[in-house]
C-alpha cells in the first residue's frame, strides 16, 4: 500500500510539473462529433534517472511517453484512473486544486450527457480551463461545439 506521504509527493510534482486539462477534439465517430478527453500529466527531462518510470511503476496508472525533445511524459487519460489519481492527490494540491476540482466536475457531467445541451453545457466548463492554464494551442472551444451542433439537426 503506497503511504499518505507519497501521494503528497506526488502531488507537489504534479503542481510543479504536471498538467490537468480536458481537450475537445473533433472526431466524427462520436455522437457529438467532439470527443471529451481528460488528462493528467506529468513532464520530466529524460535524464536516463528514473524518475517517472519509477513513480509509473508505483502508482500502475497511465502510460509513459519518450518525447523526440528528450522529455518523458506519463500520461494518465482513462477516467477511472483520473478519479483514482485525484482521490489520492487532492487533499495535497496547491497550486492546481482548482484545475483538479474542475477535472472531477467535468467526469460527472460527462456520465450525464443526453442531449446537445448537455453536451455544450459540458463544453463550456471545459472553457474554464483557459483561465486555469497556458492553453496557447487551443482552438476547440464550446463555441465551436455549439456552431458545428446548432448546424446538425438530428442529435
Amino acid at each position: 500500500m503506497v503511504k499518505s506521504i507519497f501521494w503528497s509527493y506526488i502531488a507537489g510534482f504534479l503542481d510543479a510539473d504536471g498538467s490537468i486539462y480536458v481537450q475537445l477534439k473533433q472526431n466524427s465517430t462520436y455522437k457529438y462529433d467532439f470527443q471529451i478527453s481528460p488528462s493528467i500529466v506529468f513532464y520530466q527531462k529524460d535524464n536516463g534517472k528514473k524518475g517517472l518510470p519509477e513513480i509509473y511503476e508505483k502508482i500502475n496508472l497511465g502510460h509513459l511517453r519518450y518525447r523526440k525533445d528528450g522529455m518523458v511524459e506519463l500520461i494518465i487519460s482513462d477516467k477511472k484512473s483520473i478519479r483514482l489519481l485525484l482521490s489520492k492527490v487532492m487533499k495535497f494540491l496547491i497550486l492546481k486544486k482548482k484545475q483538479a476540482q474542475l477535472m472531477l466536475l467535468i467526469l460527472n457531467r460527462m456520465e450525464i450527457i443526453k442531449t446537445k445541451q448537455d453536451f455544450i453545457s459540458v463544453a463550456e466548463l471545459i472553457d474554464g480551463y483557459r483561465n486555469l492554464n497556458y492553453s496557447r494551442k487551443r482552438t476547440v472551444d464550446s463555441q465551436v461545439v455549439k456552431n458545428h451542433l446548432e448546424e446538425i439537426q438530428d442529435l
